[in-house]
């Protein structure tokens, strides 16, 4: 296995914004519905927010190949970390 390339750390860190996205879309699921016309349930609604708060979770723990140095280097979590509180928050 090889360590990540410049490009791909930022490919990777840019689909954590569209996480970050998903999860800030809707303050609640009736805003949700409304904004989407969507037929999804509650429940799936939830379980889309807990997906993507979770991938949040994987994506900030990504290691190089020695498994213990962070791939991270001047990326801001800010918005990530409210992303998974807020997400948490949804479907705890």
């Amino acid at each position: 296995m090889e360590e990540k390339t410049a490009d791909q750390i930022a490919a990777i860190f840019s689909a954590a914004g569209n996480s970050v996205t998903v999860i800030n879309a809707d303050a609640n699921f009736a805003a949700y519905g409304t904004r989407t016309g969507s037929s999804d349930t509650e429940a799936e609604w939830k379980a889309m927010i807990q997906r993507n708060t979770e991938h949040l979770e994987i994506i900030k723990a990504y290691k190089k190949v020695d498994g213990t140095t962070s791939i991270w280097t001047s990326e801001s979590f800010t918005a990530i970390d409210a992303a998974i509180t807020k997400g948490k928050a949804v479907y705890s």
